[in-house]
């Protein structure tokens, strides 16, 4: 009988942890979600709801002659761009999966993409986001992504 009684409570120990863990990749994926329907709208607001203000961007690539690159982006120029973004283009960058690891109020995402400009396939890659845990909001601190025409 006591040893019933442990092991449900090591269930329900188990079940309660899982449920915790599930919240907080939702409430991640929440956060990238708004990210990417602000950059979509062109929506300063919305981005700014999900992304801290020492984000820093990144973007590794090769470039013609095949030497890496590595692309910084200041968190001021980004906005700009998106905010001065055609309101017409539609810009739809399609998630393939997602990978999240969490330790306390530090998470790691990896995103694999395709991006497509006005409907047409444009690149892919992955993105690689951190976040930091601000009060109850899961907020964006880093994000570097790859940019290749070949999805292979």
């Amino acid at each position: 009988m006591k040893d019933l009684f442990i092991f449900l409570i090591c269930l329900f120990l188990i079940s309660t942890l899982k449920s915790q863990i599930k919240n907080e990749e939702n409430a991640i994926k929440t956060s990238i979600h708004t990210f990417f329907e602000g950059l979509q709208k062109g929506d300063t607001i919305l981005l700014n709801s999900v992304i801290n203000k020492n984000l820093k961007l990144q973007t590794a690539f090769l470039n013609n002659e095949g030497r890496g690159i590595l692309r910084n982006e200041t968190r001021k120029a980004f906005l700009t761009a998106i905010s001065s973004k055609n309101p017409n283009d539609i810009w739809m960058e399609k998630l393939l999966s997602y990978d999240i690891k969490i330790d306390g109020n530090l998470a790691s995402v990896w995103t694999p993409y395709k991006f497509y400009f006005n409907n047409e396939f444009s690149h892919c890659g992955v993105n690689s986001f951190q976040l930091f845990k601000n009060g109850n909001i899961w907020e964006i601190i880093y994000i570097v992504d790859t940019r290749r025409k070949n999805c292979n």
